[in-house]
């Protein structure tokens, strides 16, 4: 019996998507709720499996095209389907590439695992493999990696199976190679955007053109949160099955209580109207391969410090493996951002609209401060707070980001709420 392959169902904020990545081939073996190809959206990647066991017979939407809510993209045939001849499956540049069957499973050729087709490809020409850049799952080459190689290196084109469209990865869609220009020593190569990319770039854009962003910084001692994390991790682990404390549970219970006293800081623009929300949804800004997403800790005021570092390294692991739903990341009445896990020292975030504020944490480093008349040595943290100033005045904006200061150097306010 043959089955229509549809694109997922979108939510009613996104219009369309786009084909990621084939995960099987025309005439492959399926097993039911296997994974087949991958959607991506301007938010998320959406997987779709196989309805049942059996094979697809033909694809009707390559990689790189555009789909619209449950438009159909493959056909599925059930039970023990034959072995289709290849399919010739559109390409991002235009031109029909020849699909090819390929086995399953990678194989090692010294260090390296390759998939057959870039492992035969390796044989015929005599390459090192080690010397190609690997851009499948988990370091495995595949067969578009090779060619690239052997175009870099200026190599004669080997005779071989036609070009595969890529196969087989559970790892983030990576941009499709557009087009290779060699000059001498000195190569340029030109990628797709991904449409999360895109969507990325589209909304940093706005929200400067369309706020009137300003930034104001302080810094905060981490001294005092230092060592009560040092006192208590042992016994906070034990008690929360494992769950580490780190600091961004203490920043997000600091900026719930700083909300509640500031509700202009947690509130949004919609046209001429102020909304006023009356509960903290704090967006934790996480980078992935793929790029930036900003899964949303939803009532934070109502949650303790264990929940929110067990949520955040869920998000966390949910962003990596490229599984965070629509759901997860819609909404949001403030965003903290943490450039201190890369090394920032200080930077100047950029609203994530409809918001109208976000805190920028950084590294924390040993300064000389002066305390009581004496120089003593101070892990210290710059804290910027960038603001819409059409909503938020300067005076407001900085007290708010004085009091995430206060709180965080006395960790007892928190708790009593002073």
């Amino acid at each position: 019996m043959t089955i229509e392959i549809k694109a997922p169902s979108f939510p009613e904020s996104i219009a369309e998507g786009t084909v990621a990545t084939w995960y099987k081939q025309p005439g492959e073996a399926v097993q039911r709720d296997e994974l087949i190809v991958d959607i991506e959206t301007d938010k998320v990647v959406l997987e779709v499996v196989a309805p049942a066991n059996g094979a697809i017979t033909k694809v009707l939407k390559g990689e790189g095209d555009t789909v619209l809510s449950n438009e159909v993209i493959a056909e599925f045939a059930t039970g023990d389907a034959p072995v289709a001849t290849p399919e010739v499956v559109p390409s991002l540049a235009g031109e029909p590439v020849q699909a090819e069957i390929e086995e399953a499973e990678d194989e090692a050729i010294g260090e390296c695992f390759a998939s057959p087709a870039a492992r035969k490809l390796i044989e015929e020409n005599t390459l090192n493999a080690s010397a190609i850049t690997a851009t499948g799952k988990g370091g495995r080459v595949t067969k578009e990696d090779v060619i690239n190689y052997m175009k870099y290196q200026q190599a004669p084109a080997p005779v071989a199976a036609p070009v595969v469209s890529p196969v087989s990865s559970s790892a983030p869609p990576r941009p499709a190679v557009i087009n290779t220009t060699l000059t001498g020593d000195r190569p340029e190569k030109r990628v797709a955007m991904t449409r999360l990319r895109t969507t990325i770039a589209k909304r940093l854009v706005e929200a400067q053109q369309n706020a009137a962003m300003l930034t104001t910084y302080n810094e905060v001692n981490m001294q005092p949160i230092m060592e009560l994390r040092s006192r208590y991790k042992e016994d906070f682990a034990k008690r929360h099955d494992g769950v580490k404390l780190g600091f961004m549970s203490f920043f997000v219970k600091a900026a719930t209580e700083a909300l509640k006293r500031f509700p202009g800081v947690n509130a949004s623009i919609d046209g001429n109207e102020i909304v006023y929300h009356g509960y903290q949804d704090i967006g934790v800004a996480v980078s992935t391969e793929r790029g930036l997403v900003v899964p949303v800790l939803r009532n934070a005021e109502t949650m303790g410090l264990a929940e929110i570092e067990s949520t955040i390294n869920n998000y966390g692991q949910k962003a990596r493996e490229g599984k965070l739903a629509i759901e997860d990341m819609t909404g949001g009445t403030f965003t903290i951002s943490n450039g201190g896990v890369f090394g920032s020292l200080m930077s100047t975030p950029i609203l994530n609209p409809p918001q109208t504020a976000i805190l920028g944490m950084h590294k924390i480093q040993e300064r000389p401060m002066a305390v009581d008349g004496e120089v003593v040595i101070q892990p210290m943290m710059y804290l910027a707070l960038s603001y819409d100033h059409r909503m938020i005045d300067g005076r407001e904006a900085v007290q708010f980001l004085v009091t995430i200061k206060d709180l965080l150097e006395d960790p007892a306010r928190i708790l009593l709420q002073v």
